[in-house]
């Protein structure tokens, strides 16, 4: 019996070796290459960023309600054309332009790539024809030939564009070009940040033109032969969006300067330097979305709204007068903020000699948290005559007349 345990005992433990044979050793990596696969395994998972630079801009204070990177300085690509628009609306503002201004493609402006309306040397379009192929569909020849239309040439534009950048506070802007396509060898790129965006953005809030144009996700072209697309796809995503531009190529990534506007509420959202088309769009909707679940616009004051505190005249033939605004106003804040919101009637003591209808008398100051964040000119309603010499006396003298 013993004899058959120590021979089954020895056919366990030559089991054990063969099996511990046949088993692959397990080698222990060097230090460096496990820190190097840990480090792709880290790069695989870390979620590709939607933006490199981006800003949420409340347009009415010009106040900054979030962003990243703002002043980080990057090509824009064709949202260039935002300043050519400017330009464009600025000096129609002015008189020296007309929407129906002839404008002769040159042979220079019908060679220019990418996105376009394939203009032909010699052809002739309104200026309205001309902006409208580039606010909707971001035409690279269209920008040409009004940049030549407007200064004489391409280069003559730009000095124009970079003077108007400096005027407008866009410090971190330099332009090269008036279409914003990708430099060519020994060229420079255009440069700006999302601040100088916000800030153009903002100006262009002003003309309500331009904002029709942006707004159209298409539109004709040369008697409706040619249709134009808009590549804002926001402006499909979200009924609020009604502007202002896209921009991309290879190096400077997926840009927009987009704004929307729900009743009283508008917000401005650039974002640049994204890695998709889908993301930057994601993100910007995002923002806007926050944005009007967080803010409210206040209504302070509507234009012709009667101040009841009274302004002392003088030398009128009335005592007194109750004014009224001279402009509509409102605010934006944050839902939780707007009881802090608070109006102030500023007049003077009184107001000497006649009082000539739609005349300042005073001010109507807006306040949040005892911070000025707008004023309304207080306004008379009627024009108030002097009162005769006799009632001036008297009044003098101290009696009420």
């Amino acid at each position: 019996m013993k004899k058959w345990l120590l021979v089954a005992l020895m056919l366990l433990l030559c089991t054990d070796v063969s099996l511990a044979r046949q088993a692959p050793a397990h080698k222990k990596m060097p230090p460096k290459h496990s820190a190097k696969v840990a480090e792709a395994k880290k790069q695989a998972k870390a979620p590709e960023a939607p933006w490199q630079a981006y800003i949420v801009m409340e347009p009415t204070s010009g106040r900054i309600i979030e962003g990243e990177n703002i002043h980080a300085k990057r090509p824009p690509a064709s949202v260039t054309k935002l300043m050519v628009a400017f330009i464009v609306m600025e000096k129609l503002a002015r008189g020296e332009l007309k929407l129906t201004d002839t404008i002769t493609v040159s042979k220079e402006a019908s060679k220019i790539g990418g996105s376009q309306v394939y203009l032909k040397e010699g052809e002739q379009f309104s200026l309205e024809e001309l902006m409208k192929a580039l606010m909707i569909a971001s035409a690279n020849d269209a920008a040409y030939a009004i940049a030549e239309h407007v200064s004489g040439s391409p280069q003559a534009f730009v000095t124009i564009m970079n003077e108007t950048a400096k005027r407008l506070g866009m410090n971190d802007t330099e332009f090269q070009s008036v279409h914003g396509l990708p430099p060519g060898e020994g060229q420079k790129e255009d440069r700006t940040s999302c601040y100088d965006l916000a800030l153009l953005a903002r100006t262009l809030l002003g003309y309500p033109k331009l904002l029709e144009w942006t707004s159209m996700k298409d539109g004709e072209f040369r008697n409706g032969q040619f249709r134009l697309h808009n590549h804002n796809k926001l402006l499909t995503r979200m009924a609020d969006v009604d502007g202002l531009k896209t921009g991309f190529y290879r190096a400077a990534g997926f840009n927009v300067v987009a704004t929307a506007k729900r009743g009283e509420l508008r917000c401005i959202v650039v974002v640049m330097g994204s890695p998709s088309a889908k993301m930057r769009d994601d993100f910007a909707a995002e923002k806007f979305k926050r944005y009007f679940a967080d803010y409210t616009a206040v209504v302070l004051v509507r234009k012709g709204e009667q101040v009841q505190q009274e302004a002392v005249l003088e030398d009128g033939k009335y005592r007194k007068v109750k004014g009224v605004a001279a402009a509509d106003f409102s605010y934006p804040t944050l839902k939780s903020r707007k009881d802090n919101l608070k109006r102030v009637v500023v007049l003077p003591p009184s107001i000497k000699g006649e009082v000539r209808e739609g005349q300042k008398l005073g001010e109507l100051v807006f306040r949040l948290d005892n911070e000025t964040v707008g004023k309304v000119d207080i306004v008379s309603p009627m024009y108030v005559p002097k009162a005769n010499l006799f009632t001036r006396l008297i009044r003098k003298i101290g009696l009420n007349l």
